[in-house]
């Protein structure tokens, strides 16, 4: 490709996307036909993946909640709790993949909108009621749910996504984590007055958790175990499973191409629970 030609396709989409970043929801967008999903957790849900081209590409039917509280088309980094390190995480793809393929009611398309909340390095317990995160000066689970009642306000609550639980990865801590976790997600159940909101959860990398030779970090392992078996324990609920994900290079984080891949994973999970009746 020629410079010129080059400096004329880069500026057509830059165009484009500023265009469409200046824009706002449709008038008269029902509430039923805007598609809320939740995007909470921990540093792999906030992302950490190199940002590229196609991360900056928004979709126009997938908007996400900023920092300010405002709707705008989603791009990379959708989060903002480490500004210095966030990058890629598993809720653009997601919200693009459900776009797709989702329709309301009366056969028309939806909108996607996306709420993060994610906070790198958050334990399950800075997500509860006054729960503090010494990290990033914030209250991870008390800041969710502004959040998430804010924009209630405009949508409808279709699903939460959870990613976590490297922060909780030693002996005392998983051995209680369960109990926790469904504690949590009966308590956003009903904080958000939607008692059968679907939820899908994660499992930690194989990277972090186990590889081909065997068991790396033990409680990691049973960390997984945990979200595998959670379905089992509560109802409209799935596991989105990273089994066979790459990692950045820091044995912890999700690279920008496995993370796109987790959320597709999510999409088809979360798909899943709301076709069941």
């Amino acid at each position: 490709m020629s410079r010129s030609l080059f400096l004329s396709v880069f500026l057509l989409v830059t165009s484009q996307i500023s265009v469409l970043a200046q824009a706002s929801l449709p008038k008269g967008l029902k509430a039923s036909q805007f598609h809320l999903y939740v995007l909470a957790g921990q540093s792999n849900m906030a992302g950490r993946g190199k940002v590229d081209t196609i991360d900056k590409t928004p979709h126009p039917r997938v908007w996400m909640l900023n920092k300010a509280n405002e709707w705008v088309p989603a791009t990379e980094p959708m989060h903002f709790d480490k500004p210095a390190v966030v990058g890629v995480g598993p809720g653009l793809a997601f919200g693009k993949q459900l776009a797709e393929q989702e329709a309301d009611t009366s056969g028309d398309p939806v909108f996607i909108g996306l709420i993060p909340t994610a906070v790198g390095g958050s334990a399950i317990d800075a997500w509860q009621p006054g729960g503090y995160h010494e990290q990033t000066k914030n209250y991870p689970y008390d800041e969710a749910i502004k959040r998430v009642q804010l924009a209630q306000q405009s949508g409808t609550l279709h699903g939460i996504l959870w990613h976590q639980g490297e922060s909780d990865s030693k002996p005392e801590l998983a051995s209680v984590y369960e109990q926790k976790l469904i504690q949590l997600i009966g308590r956003f159940r009903q904080v958000f007055n939607s008692p059968a909101v679907p939820v899908v959860v994660g499992t930690l990398g194989d990277f972090y958790a186990a590889d081909a030779s065997g068991v790396k970090n033990p409680a990691a392992v049973q960390i997984n175990t945990i979200l595998r078996n959670l379905p089992t324990h509560l109802s409209r609920v799935a596991c989105a499973d990273a089994s066979g994900l790459t990692d950045n290079g820091d044995a912890t984080h999700f690279n920008a191409a496995s993370a796109r891949e987790l959320g597709r994973r999510y999409a088809k999970a979360m798909q899943a629970l709301e076709r069941k009746p």
